[in-house]
């Protein structure tokens, strides 16, 4: 049920992200951007317990799933940009 969560929380994270963050250099495609915001919410929550704000079993809130979206859109932008 964790990963399922993390799946639901990255979604609207990465839906969010985006909205905080519009611009050229980042996807512009919905699937794309709730890909990475997933992928953010799995950041979040890797980073989170690797720094010992969560437990073992606990995932990333709503504000570090967007956090971590954020951070996954603007590296994706900056390769983006190079390509």
């Amino acid at each position: 049920m964790g990963i399922l969560w993390t799946i639901i929380i990255g979604f609207v994270a990465g839906v969010i992200a985006k909205l905080i963050m519009p611009g050229n250099n980042e996807p512009s495609g919905f699937i794309l951007t709730t890909i990475l915001g997933i992928v953010g919410a799995f950041v979040a929550t890797f980073l989170g317990q690797a720094l010992g704000w969560y437990g073992p079993d606990q995932g990333a809130g709503l504000i570090g799933a967007v956090v971590g979206a954020i951070i996954v859109l603007v590296i994706y932008g900056m390769i983006a940009r190079r390509a």
